[in-house]
């Protein structure tokens, strides 16, 4: 029964999380400042209605399964087969941060090749379909994924927290960053200026540009975070 509570208290926690960023961040862009930011929408045209239900709908049931991990990473018994520490004491300030920017790696290399493997039209078809519905991404395109998709999704925390040493604030850490870059990469408006992005150093950024160009043709830009697997691979396209 307390497993039950504890379950359902983490996945209100997250339900919270996701439509208080999701809902503010689209209220934003697509409705009080709809017309102020529209230079920077990447298809000038608009989702319709239809679209966001559709993509709420899909991402309360991702919610119930990322609640999942999340529950794993409170159980005394599965922290055994961690490598999560408490003590900051254990390791440097400067570790913290460097294990923060290590998942965001392992992260966007996992997320690359298993994305890739998700476009194999046997794949695709019965997993992925479900994402690319959304062919002109907002901020509710996030979590818009088939189950069987979210599953897999989240099993890199799984990945991280079996491999590296990582303070449980640098996971809160991380996992913040991941949603908000999610949602940056579905805004379906560019935020980085061309300077930056074009820039020496900003052309390894995975930008919502390049995400949306994902979105609309899907053979290209897998990506996460970064550039540097589709540039290994040849899947980049601006």
């Amino acid at each position: 029964m307390m497993a039950e509570k504890n379950y359902f208290i983490i996945m209100l926690l997250i339900c919270i999380r996701y439509f208080l960023l999701t809902g503010i961040t689209y209220f934003l862009f697509y409705k009080l400042f709809r017309l102020q930011v529209i230079q920077h929408k990447i298809q000038q045209k608009f989702p319709k209605q239809k679209d966001f239900i559709r993509e709420i709908k899909h991402s309360f049931a991702t919610i119930l399964i990322f609640s999942g991990y999340a529950f794993l990473l409170f159980d005394e018994e599965f922290k055994a087969f961690t490598k999560v520490y408490e003590n900051f004491n254990n390791y440097s300030v400067g570790y913290f941060f460097f294990s923060i920017v290590l998942a965001i790696v392992i992260h966007d290399t996992y997320f690359y090749f298993m994305h890739r493997l998700m476009h194999v039209p046997k794949i695709f078809k019965y997993v992925h379909l479900i994402h690319h519905k959304s062919t002109n991404p907002n901020p509710f395109s996030a979590y818009s994924f088939h189950p069987f998709e979210a599953l897999i999704e989240g099993f890199v925390i799984v990945i991280i927290v079996c491999s590296i040493p990582i303070h449980k604030g640098a996971v809160g850490v991380f996992l913040l960053f991941m949603i908000l870059y999610n949602i940056y990469g579905h805004l379906g408006y560019e935020l980085i200026p061309k300077r930056i992005s074009n820039s020496t150093l900003g052309k390894w950024i995975n930008t919502a540009t390049y995400h949306n160009v994902h979105h609309q043709k899907s053979k290209k830009n897998f990506g996460l975070y970064f550039t540097f697997w589709d540039r290994v691979f040849k899947t980049l396209e601006k």
